[in-house]
């Protein structure tokens, strides 16, 4: 028994994989040497057939019924034992050289070896005949008009004949047991440069670097050792540094809010963060839970097609000309642009974006610059038919010029107060974060509003009645909470009638909000406008509201304000009679 050792070990491999060699060369070789001597038999009987066919033309036999006359051939063929069998096309036997009454025998097509010359023009098959009740080594080759079929009787001396040498096994055996000794040799020499690298290969499962402080054989063996070692200390620190890398790429993915994902020109995937997936859900119909999986989902067709065209491209890209694409899809309300870049190598990136709060924000434009339009026609057009009537019928009487005059001040009144609310709120949507921030004292602020309104109050009998106390410190834009407030009162004032009463409390607060409640007495608002009432130049009755001179934008000014602050706002009808808001505002 070999030791086990590095030496043993190493010789113990050579001489495995010697023999798995050895043992392929073999049975290869036994394999060629016995599909020889069958081809030789094949030969012989093609030759027979050959001979048969020759005889069976040259002397029109079928055509004259004279088959009979194949027996003449028998002596002139080498093998005497030799059985020929003529077949029709449609599988009758025609003639049999070893059965007498030939013409009596069952339908032959569906032997095996007619089957195969009837597909690729010759077969061969080794069977047991149902006629003469011994085993045969048949062979069939196919003609136009018939099939002619030689066999040997499958016996002892036809089985050696295929039957392989079996000289070269035992050549096999003495060249294996040569180099076996020459193996065990040379391993020896092996031996000792592989002791010492047993340290290396320790501290190398540690994931340790290895000092070159071992002393390896001053030969070929020796010179790869210690370069092994090198390279593996380099190896280690750049594997270290890779791997503070792709970690630090890793936190950067996830930290990212697009979803991104690599795949190889193969598509499969090498990497990608938490957020391609959660997007790939979103915008699927079904679920997904490997990133490859996108490339079946129909929304993914663009990105398909686009891949299909460069993947398979033998063009070879330029840095500066990447492959690129982009396109966007929507679910459920979301927006999500899909861009895709391939790379040199052919390898790819897939990056999903949620824009839904760009292109929700893009079509809010759109609609506020049709709205505003359309808002601008009857101030802009009023204006316009005051003055063309002054000049029209120029000179106006002084009253009646006045009227006008006053008229269209009034209009324009509207529209710069349009335009005041269409920037306020533009300038809350996309530049919120200019808005400074301080310690403000709401008390105050809806005192301040009530000042401005305090006459018009008294004028229409309403009750106003402020509960907020002192100290409710909110950090906020001054400017903002004004408008909030301001909007709510003006709204009450313009809608609510005469001897209303008007409340503003802060009814609850926590560690990070405060919670109000604004209402009024007022006829409320139907419940079927209630869902809509916030969006902009939204109104419940357009008549009313074009009297009153409402640009349609208070509530979404307050709605803003309020979400900019942190807070959120509803809206329900007191079953008392009158409107409630209720909303609160962080404090920090």
């Amino acid at each position: 028994m070999i030791k086990k050792s590095f030496r043993g070990e190493i010789f113990l491999y050579f001489i495995i994989v010697f023999v798995f060699f050895s043992i392929a060369i073999l049975t290869f070789q036994y394999q060629r040497e016995k599909n020889y001597r069958i081809a030789q038999l094949e030969n012989t009987l093609d030759n027979i057939t050959e001979i048969t066919r020759h005889f069976i033309e040259q002397n029109r036999l079928i055509e004259e019924n004279k088959i009979d006359r194949i027996d003449e051939i028998k002596s002139i063929i080498p093998h005497f034992k030799t059985r020929i069998t003529v077949v029709s096309r449609k599988g009758s036997v025609l003639y049999d050289s070893s059965v007498a009454e030939y013409n009596e025998m069952e339908n032959h097509l569906y032997r095996p070896e007619i089957q195969k010359a009837l597909q690729t023009g010759k077969g061969a098959n080794i069977r047991k005949s149902a006629t003469t009740l011994q085993e045969y080594y048949y062979y069939a080759k196919g003609y136009p008009d018939y099939f002619i079929r030689t066999a040997v009787v499958y016996n002892v001396e036809v089985k050696n004949f295929l039957k392989a040498e079996r000289v070269f096994i035992v050549f096999i055996v003495a060249v294996f047991a040569i180099i076996g000794l020459i193996l065990y040799l040379v391993t020896g020499k092996l031996a000792e440069a592989i002791k010492k690298l047993e340290g290396f290969s320790i501290k190398a499962g540690k994931n340790e670097l290895f000092t070159q402080d071992v002393r390896f054989p001053d030969n070929e063996l020796g010179i790869i050792s210690r370069q092994i070692i090198g390279i593996y200390n380099k190896l280690k620190k750049a594997k270290d540094e890779l791997s503070n890398e792709r970690e630090k790429l890793f936190n950067h993915l996830n930290a990212l809010n697009e979803g991104i994902a690599f795949f190889t020109r193969d598509k499969e995937n090498t990497l990608s963060n938490s957020h391609f997936i959660q997007y790939s859900n979103t915008i699927s119909k079904k679920s997904v839970r490997l990133p490859n999986e996108i490339f079946g989902i129909q929304e993914f067709k663009p990105l398909n097609k686009f891949l299909k065209k460069h993947l398979k491209s033998e063009k070879a890209f330029e840095m500066e000309s990447l492959p690129h694409m982009e396109f966007t899809v929507s679910r459920n309300e979301r927006y999500f642009r899909i861009q895709s870049i391939v790379f040199q190598d052919k390898s790819f990136e897939v990056m999903i974006t949620d824009i839904t709060r760009l292109e929700k924000r893009r079509l809010l434009k759109q609609q506020l610059t049709s709205n505003i339009a359309h808002e601008l026609k009857t101030p802009l057009a009023s204006i316009k038919g005051y003055l063309e009537t002054i000049l029209g019928n120029w000179p106006v009487e002084e009253e009646k010029r006045k009227y006008f005059l006053e008229k269209a001040h009034l209009q324009s009144e509207r529209l710069t107060n349009l335009m005041n609310d269409v920037s306020l709120i533009n300038n809350i949507e996309d530049a919120g974060e200019l808005f400074s921030f301080k310690p403000n004292d709401v008390r105050k602020i809806v005192d301040e509003v009530y000042e401005n309104f305090a006459s018009r109050i008294t004028e229409n009998h309403i009750e106003f009645n402020n509960q907020i106390k002192e100290g409710t410190l909110i950090q906020g834009n001054e400017s903002l909470l004004f408008s909030v407030f301001q909007n709510f009162i003006e709204n009450s004032l313009k809608y609510g009638g005469r001897g209303i009463k008007i409340v503003i409390r802060n009814y609850h607060e926590d560690e990070k909000y405060y919670y109000f409640l604004y209402s009024d007495t007022g006829p409320g608002i139907p419940e079927a406008h209630l869902p809509r009432i916030f969006e902009r130049f939204y109104r419940v009755d357009r008549g009313r509201s074009r009297e009153t001179g409402g640009t349609g934008l208070g509530l979404s000014i307050i709605k803003n304000a309020i979400q900019l602050h942190k807070g959120e706002i509803s809206v329900k009808n007191n079953p008392k009679g009158g409107i409630e808001f209720l909303f609160s505002l962080a404090k920090k």
